[in-house]
């Protein structure tokens, strides 16, 4: 088993920045890539930004240059760093972590991009 717990959402301006995060515990030695999606209201869930456990790092094209993912192992958290963030971001964004057998979820948190 492996939770997820996120933090680091809430409302910004367009052109502003955002840090979420997301802490795993439980079975992390299993965790094969964590990911963050994001959904919009009325869209499908979309995934945003990868990474691996090799480290490798792959970004949804709406996002590239904009947002980066990132991880602090020892602490088991992930980053995702959003930058020059516009209205078509607002969405809540979930963490998960994908592992040989299960996928986890993260509770999601709300990004608002608005003046």
């Amino acid at each position: 088993q492996v939770q997820l717990v996120e933090s680091g959402g809430g409302l910004v301006q367009p052109g502003g920045s955002l840090r979420l995060s997301c802490a795993a515990s439980g079975n992390t030695g299993s965790i094969n890539a964590m990911n963050y999606y994001r959904q919009a209201p009325g869209k499908q869930r979309e995934l945003v930004a990868v990474i691996t456990r090799d480290g490798s790092r792959n970004y949804a094209d709406p996002v590239k240059g904009r947002f980066t993912i990132s991880r602090d192992t020892a602490k088991n958290t992930v980053y995702l760093q959003m930058n020059s963030l516009n209205p078509e971001d607002t969405a809540v964004y979930y963490c998960n972590a994908d592992t040989r057998w299960e996928s986890y979820w993260g509770q999601g948190t709300q990004v608002t991009v608005s003046s």
